[in-house]
């Protein structure tokens, strides 16, 4: 993910998030170094995208989209994928994630991918009628 991209990738963002990151938050994760990663078409087009931190032996999933057009493609599970390979590469021993519990294909795809419940956040997330937990999720590489 290049600076460049930022255009696309927030207009994808705001399409599948009620509550969307900020401009702001995707620069910040480019410009401090995180695997900010986007998975585009020949022509540029971008279909997904994923930004994860990675330090002293872990790596954190911050950000996983799908174009919602383009759900139930695999697109999904190919960036996760990739984005375990880059820890792998960092050798990163775990990975954690947050996922909100109504959001049950992500859910679906994490626990595919080796991904268990290990823990609850409380009021993670903002939600239409206040906040919405958050199950954290990890995976040992």
């Amino acid at each position: 993910m290049l600076y460049a991209d930022l255009r696309e990738v927030l207009l994808i963002e705001k399409r599948a998030y009620e509550f969307s990151w900020t401009e702001s938050i995707f620069r910040d994760c480019i410009r401090v170094g995180y695997h900010c990663q986007v998975l585009e078409t020949p022509h540029g087009f971008i279909q997904t995208y994923g930004v994860m931190s990675a330090a002293a032996g872990e790596a954190h999933i911050l950000n996983l989209c799908v174009r919602p057009e383009l759900r139930g493609r695999g697109l999904s599970r190919r960036m996760l994928e990739h984005l375990l390979e880059l820890a792998r590469t960092a050798e990163v021993q775990s990975v954690f994630l947050e996922v909100r519990p109504t959001n049950t294909a992500a859910l679906r795809l994490y626990s595919s991918a080796g991904f268990c419940e290990i823990g609850l956040r409380p009021g993670y997330y903002p939600a239409a009628g206040g906040r919405e937990d958050a199950l954290v999720m990890a995976k040992e590489l």
